[in-house]
């Protein structure tokens, strides 16, 4: 293998769940590919047709000529327009001719992944033309797709792979966002805590902490009389962070005691990505 040891990790999460996935859809007949899905306005097909798309850019494969029809209510900004393109130019493909590009975009990935030399630092092209590193890139991809086959799981009444690498790599990116959320979209008061209690198949307890200029920093440390403290299972957790699911469709799950203004600016803006 000539992958370096720190970028392996995020490849085996990305082998981990697009084999799930697969597997997840390739029994499908024709009608299960129309499903709705938890994310915004993507069936089956349009998940699936996304995680190829988003491969086959890390590929490097160009990316399609395609306009865009003007009645998707569910694409308001540049990056979903983006995104957005890899889906509608498949909207109308077979599931013979879905599950057969996904084999066949995993096979060229898998090779890929086999033969890459480069290091964690190296600079790529991610999406709108901007630029990261291979590291930065590989995790984001496993965090996609491992939220991509949770989406998929939801809508096909399959649950599992809640404690695979991917999930893992997903909990580190979603409490990564956790300060932000806490000290600038919540303005939580300075000089406060707030505690985030989470259990099921990934376990955790951490404390996002404001100092005295209003800036967040994640803690691993429980705090004494936080201002605010959360209480909810992983899988909720993930589905709210991730936008799937209104504070209000799963407030039997997620226990809030504190301050009610704050748990209700936490809540309400707890959505990191969608």
């Amino acid at each position: 293998m000539s992958l370096h040891p720190t970028l392996q990790p995020y490849a085996d999460a990305w082998t981990h769940s697009i084999e799930a996935i697969s597997e997840l859809v390739l029994p499908l007949v024709e009608a299960d590919w129309n499903r709705r899905t938890p994310c915004p306005g993507w069936s089956v097909r349009d998940i699936v047709s996304h995680v190829i798309g988003l491969d086959c850019e890390m590929y490097g494969d160009p990316r399609p000529i395609h306009t865009l029809p003007r009645d998707l209510y569910h694409v308001t900004n540049d990056i979903q327009r983006y995104m957005e393109m890899q889906v509608d130019v498949r909207r109308h493909h077979t599931a013979p001719e879905m599950t057969s590009e996904l084999e066949y975009t995993v096979i060229r990935r898998n090779r890929q992944l086999r033969n890459e030399s480069r290091q964690p630092t190296a600079v790529v092209r991610g999406p709108l033309g901007t630029e990261l590193t291979l590291e930065e890139s590989m995790r984001r991809h496993a965090f996609n797709v491992w939220v991509h086959e949770q989406d998929l799981r939801a809508a096909l009444g399959r649950p599992g792979n809640l404690d695979s690498p991917g999930a893992h790599i997903a909990r580190d990116a979603l409490l990564a966002e956790l300060p932000a959320v806490v000290a600038e979209k919540a303005d939580a008061p300075r000089s406060s805590a707030v505690v985030f209690d989470v259990h099921g198949p990934v376990e955790f307890l951490r404390t996002i902490r404001v100092d005295i200029q209003g800036r967040g920093t994640l803690e691993t440390a429980p705090a004494l009389g936080p201002a605010a403290a959360f209480t909810l299972d992983w899988e909720t957790f993930v589905r709210l962070a991730c936008g799937r699911v209104s504070a209000e469709a799963v407030s039997d799950r997620v226990k809030a005691e504190g301050e009610p203004e704050l748990t209700a600016a936490i809540l309400r803006n707890f959505a990191v990505t969608k």
